[in-house]
């Protein structure tokens, strides 16, 4: 494999058609490669392939079998490892010497440093690769992709992930799903403080708008200030395109990071708790802007 054998249209392996793994795998095809795609939501895959004459594999076995690079899109690191290395039908089951592994869900990186050691053993490198920029940059190609892995096997890869947005290489096996965590933290950190302080303020009889706008003029601004309020919050349309349950999540695997390190986490630890009571409330598939309902429900109840 050379560092230009991506460039060429080639069979890609993708697993993981969901809000983001749907836009994503799209670019592929559309660059012109040629993609091979399996979920467990058939519908998603007839839909898929229907839509850009994408191949549905037969099996994850057969997928592995007919990619020189397969990609994994999924929730969690359990459904990733099943896909991998699973009993029967897996993907390293029909692998090719030679083909590499992009793992480009959000995982648990001290999970990740066991597998990729496992996959390792097997003859097959794994790169892991989480994203940040939700559905709307996938669909336009305009990701953070935070690639973990040995260098030269992140430059043959490049080609493939300029396609579906911004590389930077970020070090050694499970660093891409460490920078991830702590970038989701950060993420889920201002949307909350945010939401307080607007909260806060709205009760006080300060205009949302107005509130927004300033802290967006002032040192206070953020992404979720600048992004998530404007486009989501103020208009509760909530639409941002990414589950709150997938931040919880996220957060849980910044606690578990920051355990191993035995780092400061008490900021990780508090925020973590109430992502996991707001995804108790709202439910797993609620938007992770809703956040601000679900602390907005709690001046409520407060007030009764």
């Amino acid at each position: 494999m050379t560092q230009n054998s991506f460039v060429a249209p080639t069979t890609i392996g993708f697993v993981g058609l969901g809000n983001m793994g749907y836009a994503m795998a799209r670019r592929l095809v559309d660059a012109g490669y040629q993609v091979s795609v399996a979920d467990l939501n058939e519908k998603a895959v007839r839909q898929f392939c229907d839509e850009t004459g994408a191949t549905a594999a037969a099996s994850l076995q057969s997928l592995g079998a007919s990619s020189s690079l397969v990609i994994t899109m999924l929730p969690e690191g359990k459904a990733v490892r099943k896909v991998l290395l699973g009993e029967g039908d897996s993907v390293v089951s029909g692998l090719q010497p030679g083909a590499v592994l992009i793992d480009m869900s959000s995982c648990s990186p001290v999970d990740t440093r066991t597998l990729g050691a496992e996959l390792l053993e097997q003859g097959f490198p794994m790169i892991d690769a989480p994203v940040s920029g939700g559905k709307y940059k996938a669909g336009d190609g305009q990701l953070a992709i935070m690639a973990g892995g040995d260098r030269e096997l992140v430059e043959r890869c490049r080609p493939v992930f300029e396609i579906m947005g911004k590389l930077f290489h970020t070090g050694g096996p499970a660093s891409g799903h460490a920078m991830k965590a702590m970038n989701n933290f950060l993420s889920a950190g201002t949307l909350a403080l945010t939401c307080e302080a607007v909260i806060t303020g709205s009760k006080f009889g300060l205009d949302p708008k107005v509130m927004v706008d300033i802290i967006n003029d002032s040192t206070g601004r953020s992404n979720s200030s600048e992004d998530k309020f404007p486009k989501f919050v103020l208009p509760k349309t909530f639409n941002s395109g990414f589950y709150l349950g997938l931040m919880a999540k996220d957060l849980r695997f910044a606690v578990d990071l920051a355990e191993s390190e035995k780092t400061p986490n008490g900021f990780i630890n508090l925020l973590s708790g109430i992502y996991d009571k707001a995804e108790k409330d709202l439910g797993f598939e609620a938007d992770n802007t809703e956040l601000f309902r679900y602390l907005e429900s709690m001046v409520e109840q407060d007030g009764d």
